[in-house]
């Protein structure tokens, strides 16, 4: 029996220290769990904000994208206004020449029409005067007309009167 209570002792003893090596086991691993976690939690705040910068850097790229494309677009775009323009330069270089030669003949043409017009405002001088004869005299004739007109009037308004009064003195007399 003393046998049996040191083998109990040394079985207690084994066992404390079985739990006490685990015990100092499972803190080391739980220690090294928290740190590990720590570490990840970390890693996971830094790909998280990577993963940010990441999503604005593809947006700026993608906004770049698209301004480049409009820039380019913009450029051809410019190219072809300037060919445009270059053709329009020369056609009016040529149009140019030849206007100042058209001012040219029509400066002389111009020359010619002033003399014209000078002999032809002479000649509209000469019949506005006689035009106004005319309208003077044609004046003097619609008044005598109108004069004329009015002794007329008088006249079949007193012709009027006097057969009223006759047609009158006839119905009476019946």
């Amino acid at each position: 029996m003393k046998r049996l209570g040191w083998i109990n002792l040394l079985g207690v003893l084994a066992l404390a220290a079985l739990c006490a090596v685990q015990w100092q086991r499972d803190r080391r691993l739980n220690l090294e769990i928290n740190l590990l976690e720590r570490g990840r939690l970390a890693q996971q705040e830094k790909i998280s904000e990577q993963e940010k910068a990441a999503a604005g850097i593809s947006a700026d790229l993608a906004r770049f994208k698209e301004q480049f494309k409009e820039a380019h677009t913009d450029a051809n775009d410019a190219r072809k206004t300037i060919r445009e323009l270059e053709q329009k330069h020369d056609q009016f270089a040529r149009e140019r020449a030849q206007l100042k030669m058209s001012v040219t003949n029509w400066s002389a043409a111009v020359t010619a029409r002033d003399k014209s017009l000078k002999e032809a405002n002479e000649h509209l001088r000469d019949t506005t005067v006689r035009l106004n004869e005319s309208i003077l005299k044609f004046n003097e004739l619609a008044s005598n007309y109108n004069a004329s007109v009015q002794r007329f009037n008088d006249l079949a308004t007193n012709y009027n009167s006097v057969v009223t009064q006759l047609n009158a003195a006839r119905a009476a007399a019946k």
